[in-house]
């Protein structure tokens, strides 16, 4: 290894570091991520049309870092990386998914995502002065299994949504949600625990007994 190709190595573990503690990082910094982006995969399956769908997963096997059993993944959708994203069996993402993926977003199994939602792994500095070079910082997103997340919701950097919980449309998630809960809002906010008296709401009546 020549002095410079050690240098641009300690230099990159540096930057990583830094990245994984959560602290400010800038465009130049990031740049030895650039290999990592799929932004040429993302375009192609945005225009691969419904028919053709051993070929839209192959894409997906290609864009994300991984995926699991019978995703669907309807068009268009769009991300930073793409190779940072991690999604379990059985998701199901309406159209306009947005993954902000500077640093890994992992999805669980079974879990539904509505239109237009925004998981952004990435938030800048509130003083300009810090934001010069595109200054930012990049915490990791967890959803966990059997979530569903309703349409236009915004997650934020290093927010864990728990097991089989639902967030309301409209909200934006700045904090941790607990499992098996409703949240709503914005900021989103805790409303009510999910319990077995949800499993009969919108059920169909039972026919009148006919003797």
């Amino acid at each position: 290894m020549t002095d410079g190709q050690a240098h641009d190595r300690a230099r990159e573990e540096e930057v990583r570091a830094r990245i994984a503690a959560g602290l400010l990082y800038n465009e130049s910094d990031a740049a030895f991520m650039d290999p990592l982006r799929r932004a040429d995969e993302v375009f192609a399956y945005n225009r691969t049309p419904p028919s053709e769908t051993g070929r839209r997963l192959a894409l997906l096997r290609e864009i994300f870092g991984s995926i699991g059993e019978r995703p669907v993944l309807l068009p268009p959708f769009h991300a930073a990386y793409g190779s940072n994203v991690h999604i379990g069996d059985d998701f199901f993402g309406n159209v306009n998914l947005t993954f902000v993926d500077d640093v890994d977003i992992r999805i669980g199994d079974a879990v539904m995502i509505a239109p237009s939602v925004t998981l952004t792994t990435t938030g800048h500095p509130v003083h300009p002065a810090r934001r010069a070079g595109f200054g930012r910082f990049s915490e990791p997103i967890h959803i966990e299994d059997k979530v569903w997340i309703g349409s236009n919701v915004v997650v934020l950097p290093g927010v864990r949504v728990g097991h089989g919980s639902v967030i309301g449309a409209g909200s934006v998630v700045s904090r941790d949600v607990p499992a098996m809960t409703v949240a709503v809002g914005t900021p989103c906010r805790v409303v009510r625990k999910i319990t077995d008296e949800d499993l009969t709401t919108r059920v169909a009546p039972r026919p009148p007994d006919v003797r």
